[in-house]
């Protein structure tokens, strides 16, 4: 295919993404099932957010992290009336999977069970969603809060498309696939490919494991803000994070970077012959050349100018990240 008709198509899927519907099939994330009586007492003792004050129907994003605060996976929890369903990043079911294991005692009653393989996942992205989750059934979730979820159809529809674009998170049984996805491009919503995910994923801001995720970051240098909450009790990691909060010592931010070239992941972020930070993702788009990269916070925010490897850039903000605790 000509790289005119790629970048068209790009272009296209972004656009319905922004100001229509796309539709994205995340069946490769993971999705793995903590039930018991125990499931979020168990997970609020594993991850920064506050599983201990959801009830069924509701859910939240939350970090991974080791016990110095390192991360490992940006995860979405729905609680539902027996479980907690986890949907986690792709290549890191297995990961977690053991990880998780490792923290079951003998008189913890959790059971985890990877349910990704009989499972599928789609993702409704962008304003119009709602009219398509109207005809699926699912329209008394409207206007609810993100994560918000019900059940209809042995399917889940959840609000929040992943990124920070309104939309909504579909799991059902991997049989229902076919059918759904048939029905769903009837109602007008457009593809929006692994690759387009990604161009857009980057250009919202969205962190993914070994890019942005990594045990070189913790959740707070992310701009993961929202998922962290800082009057819940202990959890792996609290201290580190806890310290960082209270004395002001994040030392790098996640940011967007507008450049004029294309540019590697890894390359030096410079200003002059000074180092400030690593590029950590790069998309091209029909608008242009962009990245997500790591700056030392003494180097300044938005506006910067900097040399990214043979590239020239320009920091700006990007939509799914933070700086500050939201109030």
């Amino acid at each position: 295919m000509p790289t005119s008709a790629i970048d068209n198509k790009n272009a296209a899927a972004i656009h319905a993404a922004k100001e229509k519907v796309a539709v994205c099939d995340r069946s490769h994330w993971g999705r793995i099932r903590v039930s018991s009586d125990d499931s979020l007492r168990f997970l609020h003792n594993q991850s920064t957010n506050d599983f201990q004050r959801l009830k069924p129907g509701e859910g939240c994003d939350t970090v991974m992290v080791t016990s110095t605060a390192r991360t490992i996976d940006l995860v979405t929890g729905y609680v539902l009336d027996d479980a907690v369903l986890l949907l986690v990043s792709p290549h890191r079911r297995e990961f977690l999977m053991s990880w998780l294991d490792r923290y079951i005692f003998f008189a913890d009653k959790v059971t985890l069970t990877d349910i990704t393989d009989e499972t599928a996942t789609f993702s409704l992205i962008g304003p119009q969603s709602d009219a398509i989750v109207e005809k699926l059934g699912a329209g008394s979730l409207i206007g609810k809060p993100n994560n918000s979820h019900i059940v209809v159809d042995n399917m889940i529809f959840a609000v929040g498309s992943g990124l920070a674009i309104p939309g909504y998170t579909l799991i059902f049984p991997v049989a229902e696939k076919q059918k759904l996805w048939e029905k769903i491009l009837e109602y007008d919503a457009v593809e929006l490919s692994d690759r387009h995910w990604e161009t857009l994923r980057i250009l919202q801001g969205r962190p993914v494991p070994d890019a942005e995720i990594t045990d070189e970051y913790n959740p707070l240098e992310i701009g993961l803000w929202q998922t962290v909450s800082f009057n819940k009790g202990c959890y792996i990691g609290q201290e580190t994070i806890a310290r960082l909060n209270t004395y002001k010592g994040v030392k790098q931010y996640l940011w967007g970077i507008s450049l004029n070239a294309p540019a590697a992941p890894g390359s030096v972020i410079t200003i002059g012959d000074e180092k400030v930070g690593k590029l950590t993702s790069y998309t091209e788009t029909p608008e242009g050349h962009f990245g997500l990269g790591y700056i030392r916070s003494k180097a300044g925010g938005v506006g910067l100018k900097v040399q990214v490897g043979n590239s020239e850039g320009e920091v700006v903000s990007t939509p799914f990240v933070s700086h500050e605790y939201p109030l």
